[in-house]
């Protein structure tokens, strides 16, 4: 696995600072592409909703079949599924409600008028998304980090899914703060760091679970990864997809991701 490090250091930064490329496009362009948006979060939705079901919840049960038996390794799997989607379910538990990175933003609000800058509540809204944003990309770098050490095509898979749904929170980053502050500069810096905690993630599983990383290790990864993953498609991107639809641009966008996501991968059985 050690050719695979720098891809999937690499892969894991990429997606990660992909919450700059959304303040980028708050501050660049007039208006909210919504149909834009909409596919884009249900073709992120789809890629990890396919990869996770029919790739890594798979590879998940035949490295712990392998190392525990059908009966126990089978359980194991089940059981790191449904704990992937209790920590993350946990986590968005804990992140308080004015600071939910999925609610979207619009780009027409970095125009308001500049007698309603320096709001404090919108400052604190800010501060509470990237705080928000950071804490859920921290088992997101994790997830891509491993993936793209055991097979870099599905890394690369994951990694191009979660840079697009962090496209959005980078501009929910970016709008309150910017409306609080009248300083797009402050704006993309925090709304740039925030996406930070993914490689800071990816370290931490280089550091830390690398040493551990034997099959029986890599197996309880990959079946929490795989309920992460889902939580997070069924909890937060498509939720977001419908509220940025404006007929079924959400659910075209998923099937797509869906559909490319099986075609890349029977490319490469």
């Amino acid at each position: 696995m050690e050719p695979n490090l720098l891809l999937a250091f690499s892969l894991t930064l990429m997606a990660g600072l992909a919450t700059g490329i959304g303040s980028l496009i708050a501050f660049l362009t007039t208006r909210t592409n919504k149909a834009f948006l909409s596919i884009s979060l249900g073709f992120s939705a789809g890629v990890m909703i396919y990869v996770s079901m029919v790739e890594i919840f798979v590879k998940a049960k035949d490295a712990l079949v392998n190392e525990l038996g059908y009966e126990q390794g089978y359980t194991m799997t089940v059981v790191g599924f449904f704990f992937g989607i209790l920590l993350i379910a946990i986590i968005d538990r804990l992140i308080p409600k004015q600071g939910n990175p999925h609610e979207p933003q619009r780009v027409e609000d970095m125009n308001k008028p500049a007698n309603q800058v320096h709001d404090q509540a919108l400052m604190k809204m800010g501060v509470f998304t990237a705080l928000a944003i950071g804490i859920h990309n921290f088992p997101e770098g994790i997830a891509t980090f491993t993936s793209a050490l055991q097979d870099p095509g599905l890394g690369i898979a994951i990694a191009i899914a979660i840079a697009i749904h962090n496209i959005p929170e980078g501009i929910a980053v970016a709008v309150p703060i910017y409306f609080a502050t009248g300083n797009k500069k402050k704006a993309f810096k925090l709304s740039f760091l925030s996406g930070l905690a993914e490689p800071v993630g990816a370290l931490f599983a280089y550091l830390i679970l690398m040493p551990f990383l034997n099959d029986l290790m890599f197996g309880i990864i990959f079946a929490a990864v795989a309920g992460i993953m889902v939580f997070i498609s069924l909890d937060e991107l498509l939720p977001a997809a419908k509220k940025y639809d404006e007929s079924h641009h959400a659910i075209y966008g998923l099937i797509a991701g869906m559909a490319l996501m099986a075609i890349s991968l029977l490319l490469f059985i």
